[in-house]
């Protein structure tokens, strides 16, 4: 197979980003190259630091990553250059600066944070020790009860029907 020439996979790779972007599935239909080919340079093109979210069209569906990229992307440009990246990539600068606010709150674990999530996984291995401490309990008892029923169908079985 020809290798494909640099502008066609650049007008290819186009079509994977920007407000009107296409499926990797429907790329390959119409250029009829193999969707494995795509999926390997995407994944080429996202090392560079390129953003080519997946073929979700709401820019909600994109992935941690893309969003994190978006956000680096947009960190130094001013508002007018932030209001024409948005629509070269199909986004409000809402969107943007929304990501932005998750990035540093995810970077913002506070010691508190960290507190009340010990507590509550010590209170949860407490509720789970104690559902299992029931569980065994019950069915000991569950086994008690089918060696009863078992020994007083031998003994029936032994002297026959009749109780006396």
């Amino acid at each position: 197979m020809k290798p494909i020439p640099k502008e066609r996979r650049e007008s290819i790779m186009a079509k994977m980003s920007g407000p009107g972007r296409k499926s990797i599935a429907e790329i390959s239909r119409e250029e009829g190259i193999s969707s494995a080919t795509l999926y390997a340079w995407r994944k080429a093109a996202r090392a560079e630091g390129q953003l080519l979210p997946d073929s979700d069209d709401t820019p909600e569906g994109w992935s941690a990553a893309d969003k994190f990229n978006a956000v680096l992307e947009t960190a130094a440009l001013s508002e007018t250059q932030l209001s024409e990246y948005c629509r070269r990539q199909g986004l409000y600068a809402a969107q943007i600066t929304r990501w932005r606010e998750a990035c540093e709150r995810a970077n913002d674990w506070s010691a508190t944070e960290n507190a009340q999530v010990a507590k509550q996984k010590r209170g949860d291995r407490d509720r789970i020790r104690e559902l299992e401490r029931d569980l065994s309990r019950k069915e000991k008892a569950l086994a008690e009860a089918a060696a009863l029923l078992i020994l007083q169908k031998k003994v029936r079985a032994l002297w026959g029907e009749e109780e006396r």
